[in-house]
């Protein structure tokens, strides 16, 4: 489904959503009391600003007696045959945040992965899938690294830690060209790249990866990633406490400069490996 078609639908969801609470005469926060959310949330579903969990949508459907329709319009919209179930969620709200805050502690995020780098990983993860299944996963990561060429590009911060550089994913040649993709980006000051050396230690996070998403009209998010799960975090003091970890890490990480002399470093090396400096 186009990006387009998916906000048509979510805005059909709200615009449903709100005739539906309307109908039963109950307030938006009558409403969200019943289904366990802020009636502020419930007005972003119904102004298509923030997208429900499927759970919300089932609450919604129970408390409004409408026969599963939001259950199944979550279930269409969610249901990203580019993205895991469990990132589909997180992979919508990123396209709409003015700012992103990302570790990664041991793989290139997707918003920064080359095609040679992102088939490689899409590879090593699904080793029996068919070239159409691993194809379409590719394109769907290189479609999202797009909101990084957009004159509307988000902020982009992030910190990899010294694993992202050392873990050969795709072989020297591959390596080399996605750590020089990096520091070209950063060159640009497209994104804002640090790096968090073996030196510095145990670290807040040590169980995955973590991004933070900011949005000029909707409260911030958080989404942890571990192994084939993810979770889209929105409680404040949750995503609180995930800010204060991440400005640990930075604040443990290498300046941005010394930061860039090693990524340009290590692909260097990789380059040597590879024969083609």
């Amino acid at each position: 489904m186009a990006n387009g078609s998916r906000q048509a639908v979510w805005e059909f969801f709200g615009t449903e959503l709100k005739r539906r609470r309307e109908d039963a005469k109950l307030t938006q926060v009558e409403l969200g009391a019943r289904v366990f959310v802020s009636g502020g949330y419930i007005g972003q579903f119904e102004q298509a600003i923030r997208k429900p969990q499927l759970d919300v949508a089932q609450r919604i459907d129970e408390v409004l007696q409408t026969d599963g329709i939001f259950e199944r319009l979550c279930r269409k919209l969610i249901d990203d045959p580019r993205y895991a179930e469990y990132f589909a969620r997180a992979a919508e709200l990123e396209a709409l945040a003015a700012e992103i805050y990302e570790f990664a502690p041991a793989l290139v995020p997707g918003l920064l992965q080359t095609r040679n780098y992102a088939w490689a990983v899409t590879v090593t993860m699904n080793p029996f899938a068919t070239d159409t299944f691993i194809e379409e996963k590719v394109a769907g990561r290189l479609e999202r690294a797009r909101i990084l060429k957009d004159a509307t590009r988000p902020l982009y911060w992030v910190v990899l830690h010294e694993n992202v550089l050392r873990i050969p994913v795709g072989g020297p040649a591959a390596m080399a060209e996605q750590l020089e993709h990096i520091t070209r980006l950063a060159r640009e000051r497209t994104v804002r790249a640090q790096v968090l050396p073996y030196a510095a230690g145990p670290y807040p996070i040590m169980t995955g990866s973590l991004k933070l998403m900011d949005f000029g009209d909707a409260p911030p998010t958080a989404y942890t990633e571990a192994v084939y799960s993810g979770n889209l975090l929105d409680d404040p003091a949750v995503v609180k406490r995930a800010r204060a970890a991440y400005d640990q890490i930075r604040a443990a990480a290498l300046s941005p400069e010394a930061s860039l002399a090693l990524i340009e470093s290590a692909a260097e090396d990789y380059r040597r490996c590879a024969g083609t400096t």
